[in-house]
């Protein structure tokens, strides 16, 4: 009760009357805590609630008191600038309110359970007033959880307001969206914050818990009668005790299945077994031995009603009428574990002792296991499909990465750079196209042919290659059993068919019929005798013109003709350097003179691999010769030009 002294008498009883509208007497709070640090403030209101106005200013007083300072020596100090504007999603960034809450969901078609418990967390974020449900999420619960609300602004009710953080506290129920959450806690953090902003937190309570689920926790009682079957005593006698059967499983009824090896073992002392995998090397099967654990297994289940499930996690004894046993295996005899049926074809040494003796059984005869053989299954070659050469593509269908066909070496060696060369004509309905003249060569190294036709001036036709080096087969030839054109083909007259055009041949190199002269016992006698009747007519014009001794005298106009045909003649030998050949042919000769006798002439030639049997290369050196020993080399250069 607060009494008032009238004016005029002194404060003695009696004196003073009470005033009625006043109801608190307690004195105001001046210790508290903002972001969570301690203070001290004057009390503004006194005992009872009476206004104090010695402990406040004025606003004028605040006003000089903010805009005064201290008189420098050289003038007014400036104003200091206000403070830098902080916004919300700065000031209050990263900073969250937590609140432990729970809401009761029905659950209408459950025997077991009438209502289900969710604990929730509600997080409020500072930063831009919205809020977040979650639900913390329990392996294998079978419910929807994790977020169950996502970050937003929650409304509040219909006026279009949105759940604060002052309309948040302790002890209180909050409705979102229809479902009621029962706040019963907060984090340290949401404590002081709200603490700071003047909120007086209401006590924390106890977080709800599901009673199915705590029901679920709770151990069942079984109780069993012990059996009078002592295990510690068979665990005693039979400990490191292990029958070993050899058995195999028939796989070959499924696709790519084989008949497997694998060895059961029996444990006497838990009346466990296990099967193993026996692995041989470059098997080709991953390194996992054990295709059936150790445990034990059942033989004879117990009749079961429709309703109950075929796979369980865990079979117990309630299912099982009969498990098996060491009298459930024999040598002979088959087995099925697990939807497998095993073969047993043998034991080792100490099971048939066991058997033996606890059972009275002496027929251990091992069964003979024969493999059947694979079926052999013939390789389809598919049909050329004309990509690349028959060799290329035939690797193809041997092996997943193809490596390239083998080649003859030896033939490659004793070859190296023979080449035959013939003069083909084009057989066409097209007038012009039967004038055009072609080379064609023959690589004795690897049996390929290229065609290369020269270019003659105003003939409209561009020339040079052809068809680049390749194997060409013969007509009516297959994939199958290809046959490709030899040397014993290309004779006089010849028709070659070279991917469907026609060529015939009129003409070949002198070293063709040496070559063939050669090595006659490889070539028919009818290949032979046609080149020899080919060549006979300029063997008889070439004696005659052999007796005269040629002059220094001849045509230039015919040497330039026939240096110019050689020169387009030799373009076809690639590995002739013509540096070479001159800076060789200088050399050798000492004088200066330009004459060289004709066998170091021709010596020096067979080492540069110049092709002398050519005709058009041994007419030219006709022209060249200066009596029977004598060539005029530099004339012969002139068809080697640098």
């Amino acid at each position: 009760m607060s009494s008032q002294q009238a004016p005029g008498r002194p404060f003695l009883p009696g004196c003073a009357f009470r005033d009625p509208t006043k109801t608190s007497f307690h004195r105001s709070q001046t210790l508290g805590y903002k972001n969570g640090f301690a203070f001290a403030r004057l009390p503004t209101v006194g005992v009872g609630g009476e206004r104090l106005y010695v402990n406040q200013l004025s606003q004028a007083e605040l006003e000089d008191l903010a805009n005064r300072r201290p008189t420098l020596t050289y003038g007014q100090a400036k104003q200091a600038p206000p403070p830098a504007f902080v916004p919300a999603h700065v000031a209050f960034d990263k900073k969250i309110l937590k609140f432990d809450a729970y809401f009761q969901e029905d659950v209408p078609l459950s025997q077991a359970e009438h209502y289900r418990i969710h604990q929730v967390g509600i997080y409020y974020y500072l930063e831009d007033d919205s809020m977040a449900v979650i639900e913390p999420v329990v392996q294998n619960s079978g419910l929807q959880q994790g977020k169950l609300l996502k970050r937003h602004r929650v409304p509040k009710n219909d006026q279009g307001e949105h759940y604060h953080w002052k309309d948040l506290n302790r002890g209180m129920n909050i409705t979102m969206y229809g479902r009621t959450y029962r706040i019963v806690n907060c984090d340290p953090f949401t404590q002081v914050f709200l603490e700071s902003q003047g909120i007086e937190l209401n006590p924390p309570e106890e977080m709800a818990f599901d009673p199915y689920t705590e029901m679920q926790r709770m151990p069942v009682h079984k109780y069993i009668t012990p059996s009078d079957f002592d295990q510690q005593k068979q665990f005693l006698t039979y400990d490191k005790q292990v029958l070993c059967f050899y058995a195999t499983w028939d796989d070959t009824g499924s696709m790519f299945g084989e008949n497997r090896p694998y060895v059961i073992h029996y444990y006497l002392a838990d009346g466990t077994l296990e099967v193993r995998e026996v692995h041989k090397p470059n098997d080709g099967r991953d390194p996992f031995p054990v295709l059936i654990k150790r445990q034990r297994l059942p033989k004879t289940f117990v009749d079961k009603k429709n309703t109950f499930p075929s796979c369980v996690l865990e079979i117990s004894d309630q299912e099982v009428l009969e498990w098996y046993t060491a009298k459930d295996f024999a040598v002979g005899k088959s087995t099925t574990l697990l939807g497998r049926t095993f073969f047993i074809y043998d034991c080792d040494e100490f099971t048939r002792n066991f058997y033996r003796d606890k059972f009275g059984i002496t027929d251990f005869q091992p069964v003979e296991i024969k493999k059947q053989p694979p079926e052999e299954i013939p390789q389809v070659i598919p049909p050329y499909n004309g990509f690349g050469t028959l060799e290329d593509s035939l690797q193809n269908c041997f092996a997943l990465c193809p490596k390239p066909p083998r080649k003859d070496v030896i033939k490659m060696l004793e070859n190296d750079h023979e080449v035959l060369r013939y003069q083909v004509a084009l057989e066409s309905p097209n007038p012009e196209d039967r004038k055009r003249r072609f080379i064609l060569s023959y690589s004795l190294s690897d049996d390929m042919i290229s065609i290369y036709e020269p270019p003659v001036r105003n003939s409209g036709i561009i020339g040079g290659k052809y068809l680049r080096k390749t194997r060409v087969a013969k007509p009516g030839s297959t994939t199958e059993n290809a046959t490709y054109y030899q040397p014993s083909d290309l004779t006089i007259g010849a028709t070659v068919e070279v991917f469907g055009h026609r060529f015939v041949v009129t003409d070949a190199d002198e070293y063709v019929l040496n070559y063939m002269e050669s090595k006659a016992e490889r070539f028919p006698a009818a290949s032979l005798q046609s080149l020899r009747e080919h060549f006979r007519p300029r063997q008889v014009d070439k004696e005659p013109a052999n007796s005269d001794i040629p002059t220094l005298g001849t045509s230039k106009q015919e040497l330039d003709e026939l240096t110019a045909q050689v020169q387009e003649e030799l373009k076809l030998h690639k590995y002739l350097d013509n540096k070479n050949i001159q800076e060789v042919f200088l050399q050798c000769d000492k004088d200066g003179s330009g004459i060289l006798d004709k066998a170091k002439f021709l010596a020096i030639c067979d080492t540069l691999s110049v092709p002398t049997n050519a005709c058009l290369v041994h007419k030219l050196i006709d022209l060249c010769s200066c009596g029977e020993d004598k060539i005029n080399y530099r004339d012969f250069l002139r068809a080697f030009p640098l």
